[in-house]
């Protein structure tokens, strides 16, 4: 494994699906992240990590269109996106998940989700909530695209509940029903389990690998026994830079990464050699 600082960005893989390339940003001459390159390959899980303040959030923030880079560009599927907005998002094919969650307090689980789904209705789920007319068929489509997403998350029980009488893991899954109905390539996951219980993690490592099989994920995420049991690929960044990349089994034992996390602790635990090798 290298530990470049170096970047990938000049010989990409042609089975890159999504890809950073040498992106930079500055907050008021602060440099939040310096030449920063990653890619996420078709069918893997690529997470970033990095201690506190490392710029793990402005890199998901500018993958998602929130924040413009100074330098530096992003391709998805082979092509250049040039000033990348949110709103883009769902129709590349592209769909996330955020911290705040999102979701709508007054609209039940279901209806939360069926707005996930809208890219698929020509009409707009927004549409319907306005009593503007739409097709019957394509609501009912809608509808059961919900409930599928749903019953694959084992949340369908709650369909009908609105969100705030939720306990918080079960709104996380919400979250991430509406990210996975609108049938992304693309998978952004900010910090997924947070708030979560250790048998929680369990089935969201679970359940991201069963995703692979039809997209790509990218995570940035704290937890380290996460990050470790579920990506292909691991960036870490530090101070705005890339410091190390590699497979999980050669970032547990990278020194660089050591050192940046020499003193500080991840969610209840350093990173550090396992003595088990698992």
């Amino acid at each position: 494994m290298s530990h470049q600082v170096a970047s990938p960005g000049h010989g990409h893989h042609a089975g890159a699906a999504f890809a950073v390339t040498d992106v930079s940003v500055d907050f008021g001459g602060i440099k939040a992240l310096s030449s920063v390159s990653l890619e996420v390959t078709p069918n893997q899980v690529l997470g970033v990590i990095g201690p506190n303040g490392a710029g793990k959030t402005t890199l998901f923030n500018v993958a998602c269109g929130f924040v413009q880079p100074a330098t530096g560009n992003l391709r998805w599927l082979g092509r250049d996106l040039n000033h990348l907005r949110p709103h883009q998002l769902a129709g590349l094919g592209i769909s996330r998940t955020l911290q705040g969650l999102g979701l709508f307090d007054r609209m039940t689980v279901l209806e939360n989700v069926m707005v996930g789904a809208d890219r698929h209705a020509a009409a707009g789920f927004f549409s319907g909530l306005l009593g503007l007319p739409r097709s019957t068929r394509e609501e009912k489509a809608l509808r059961e695209r919900a409930n599928a997403v749903l019953s694959e998350l084992h949340i369908a029980e709650y369909a009908s509940r609105l969100p705030p009488s939720l306990p918080y893991p079960i709104r996380k899954r919400v979250a991430l029903a509406r990210a996975l109905v609108s049938e992304p390539k693309l998978l952004l996951l900010d910090e997924p389990a947070s708030g979560l219980s250790s048998d929680e993690m369990d089935e969201l490592v679970e359940l991201i690998r069963g995703l692979t099989d039809r997209m790509s994920v990218m995570l940035v995420e704290h937890h380290m026994d996460l990050v470790m049991s579920v990506c292909d690929h691991i960036v870490v960044l530090d101070f705005g830079r890339v410091i190390a990349r590699g497979a999980p089994s050669e970032i547990r034992e990278d020194p660089a990464v050591l050192a940046a996390y020499l003193g500080n602790v991840v969610e209840h635990e350093s990173v550090k050699p396992d003595p088990n090798g698992s």
